[in-house]
């Protein structure tokens, strides 16, 4: 079983970005995606910057993927997703259609991002016929309906020309929206957002009037009001035949978790989970926001 670290989901400077990443390639992540998936309109660092900086991370011995967008809105934004895909080195993570599209007509090889709804064996099939090698689970489904597809996926004949990936801490991206929900707390409009989400770089919470953690507003992405951590379900994850665990980069201190995840492995405990800022409800089948165990 392999760990990866998923895409910085937020806004975050230049220096602070670059510096993550230094500290990433000296982590103990044998995969690394990186790449802007939410917003086009977050420029620190531009598509030539990523692959330069992909290009760089390779040379750890790390293996790295560019990831997509997640949501296309113009003309512009498709360029900068073939300027991605065919960077000649480094492998993609499809975050949409035409990512997938792309990626066919140029045969090569992709990952399928979570953000792409895949919740069957045809489409699996249809996936691995375009040059799918590595699904990544969609977020909101469950252990038991992994194993189940996977499962079928062996009875059918498939299970060995992919890799499975499954989101297992962060805030959970949920969905995605033309509207820019950052800019509308603040008052403005999306043309004019003044790119207010790098002030907040773990997004804007909202609470419910009971004060529960309802969401997190991520420009156009929302996300979960509490933070996924699968750390207890690493045994059952390996069990149903995962190959790669994920952890989305909430900070530095992510990088420090990636050992406390793979020792689950070897050495496995049971970590207490806070109801008040954990969840891991989608993985037991019950409500997202919810803790099992």
């Amino acid at each position: 079983m392999k760990f990866s670290l998923g895409p910085i989901l937020y806004f975050w400077p230049k220096d602070t970005v670059e510096d993550f990443y230094q500290q990433a390639m000296r982590s103990s992540a044998d995969i690394i995606y990186l790449g802007e998936t939410v917003c086009s309109k977050r420029r620190e660092l531009k598509a030539k910057d990523w692959i330069a900086l992909a290009n760089k991370i390779s040379e750890s011995g790390q293996q790295v993927v560019l990831s997509t967008m997640a949501l296309l809105e113009s003309a512009a934004e498709l360029m900068t997703m073939r300027q991605l895909i065919k960077n000649g080195q480094v492998q993609i993570e499809a975050n949409d259609l035409a990512a997938v599209q792309i990626a066919q007509d140029m045969d090569l090889p992709f990952v399928i991002g979570p953000a792409i709804n895949c919740y069957n064996i045809p489409t699996l099939k249809v996936l691995l016929s375009q040059g799918m090698i590595r699904w990544v689970m969609p977020v909101e489904l469950s252990g038991d309906w992994l194993k189940t597809l996977l499962k079928e996926a062996i009875d059918a004949g498939i299970r060995d020309q992919f890799e499975v990936e499954v989101f297992s801490y962060g805030q959970i991206p949920l969905a995605y929206s033309a509207r820019c929900f950052t800019a509308r707390a603040e008052n403005r409009p999306k043309d004019d957002c003044r790119y207010c989400c790098i002030s907040y770089p773990n997004g804007l919470k909202m609470n419910s009037r009971e004060g529960q953690k309802v969401f997190v507003l991520n420009g156009v992405q929302t996300m979960s009001g509490y933070c996924y951590n699968l750390i207890n379900d690493i045994q059952d994850m390996k069990n149903a035949g995962v190959d790669i665990v994920r952890l989305s980069p909430e900070s530095l201190a992510t990088l420090s978790l990636i050992d406390d995840f793979k020792a689950q492995l070897t050495e496995p405990k049971r970590y207490p989970l806070d109801n008040t800022i954990d969840c891991n409800g989608y993985w037991h089948q019950i409500a997202g926001m919810a803790v099992a165990g």
